[in-house]
């Protein structure tokens, strides 16, 4: 007599055809190409057949999700390490540090990256039919949920409508509606309803972080940023650092050592007056703190990267 098999096996094996599925499709896609920016607004696919050195970048509010391979995403000393079974949600624009650990020429690492529009994260939750389940989350504005079968369909259906460019006005934004509700309805539905929330302490805090953002060359004020807020100076440092694993000193810093760098390499801007340009008044720190945070000296790490090395 055939072993009848759990429903946790059977939910297993569904999971890993339509992840199956979805890779197909991106590597279909891509090709041998590492990335594409497709036709659908927010949508981006990405495939890496070697692991990769950790490299700095920023992360919107976005869902990512993984069909094969695995990553690691480190926000402040908190690391995210994530495949198949488990998806990244960011809740706010975030500074981050993001490495492909797990992936090969015979099995490439394949990503579906979807930027979450948080004014429709609004919008359907003013929705009377969708109820959030309550779980607790975190305070972060980064976390990892546990992958659905219906949530991968979606995105599977997304990326069909690449094959159909007429449909995508009308159908994308139905289905990008499709895909915030899953997560809404998961684990990590508290974390994205936090941030729209007004009054909600996340909400608040994300306003301090929008701020600096805004204002990350000028000299930062605590006092001032707490009145962004709406909270006192110590209610704020918890929250925030809560939110972004950093202190809002850190977070500017992140920020303008990120600027700096870009200023350098796209302007041609010397360590000096892209120091200065972003904020800082002592080329002797900058210098300190690039080095920290990249890995190597200004000028040795833009030279690197315009010979195409990202360095560690």
């Amino acid at each position: 007599m055939e072993k009848r098999r759990k429903p946790d096996d059977a939910n297993a094996s569904k999971l890993a055809k339509a992840l199956k599925e979805l890779g197909s499709k991106i590597g279909n896609l891509l090709g041998r190409s590492g990335e594409r920016a497709t036709e659908v607004p927010g949508l981006m696919l990405y495939r890496c057949t070697a692991p990769t050195v950790p490299s700095p970048c920023t992360y919107e509010p976005s869902l990512l999700l993984i069909a094969q391979g695995k990553k690691r995403v480190d926000l402040g000393r908190t690391n995210y390490v994530f495949g198949q079974s488990r998806f990244l949600l960011t809740s706010l624009e975030l500074p981050v540090v993001s490495q492909v650990i797990t992936a090969s020429e015979g099995a490439p690492y394949l990503a579906f990256f979807l930027t979450l529009d948080i004014s429709t994260v609004r919008d359907i939750l003013n929705t009377e039919e969708v109820h959030v389940p309550e779980t607790s989350s975190g305070a972060r504005g980064m976390g990892i949920g546990e992958t659905t079968v219906e949530l991968v369909k979606a995105c599977s259906r997304l990326l069909d409508l690449l094959d159909a460019p007429l449909d995508i006005p009308f159908f994308g934004k139905l289905i990008q509606r499709e895909i915030i509700y899953r997560l809404l309805q998961g684990t990590q539905g508290q974390r994205l309803r936090a941030m729209t929330t007004l009054g909600d302490q996340s909400h608040r805090t994300a306003k301090a972080v929008a701020w600096i953002r805004a204002n990350y060359q000028k000299p930062l004020r605590v006092e001032q940023l707490a009145t962004v807020a709406g909270m006192s100076r110590s209610v704020l440092h918890h929250h925030f650092r809560a939110l972004t694993a950093m202190s809002p000193l850190q977070f500017q810093k992140q920020l303008r050592l990120r600027a700096a760098r870009q200023h350098m390499l796209t302007n041609d801007l010397d360590a000096a007056s892209a120091a200065f340009e972003v904020g800082y008044e002592s080329a002797s720190q900058f210098n300190r703190e690039y080095r920290r945070f990249f890995g190597q000296p200004p000028i040795r790490d833009i030279k690197a990267l315009r010979e195409g090395i990202t360095a560690a």
